[in-house]
């Protein structure tokens, strides 16, 4: 088990004792670290994503709004 020391605003270590002073507060830390952690991934995929939705659009073509219009009034008929 390692130990991790940092350094944190009073106003939020207060707040953290207040809200947290009757359960352990390394495990409470250390849950928020991982949710830190899973955060970080699910941030990092979603703009990879993005990214790979986003490149395809250089190449698709451009519809004009008559031709939408035209294939719209197409399938109703």
């Amino acid at each position: 088990m390692a130990t991790v020391n940092f350094s944190v605003p009073d106003d939020v270590k207060e707040a953290f004792d207040q809200t947290f002073g009757d359960r352990n507060k390394s495990a409470v830390i250390a849950e928020l670290m991982r949710q830190a952690v899973r955060n970080e991934a699910l941030n990092k995929r979603r703009e990879k994503l993005f990214r790979q939705l986003s490149s395809g659009r250089a190449r698709r073509s451009l519809s004009t709004a008559a031709r939408i219009r035209g294939v719209r009034d197409h399938s109703r008929s």
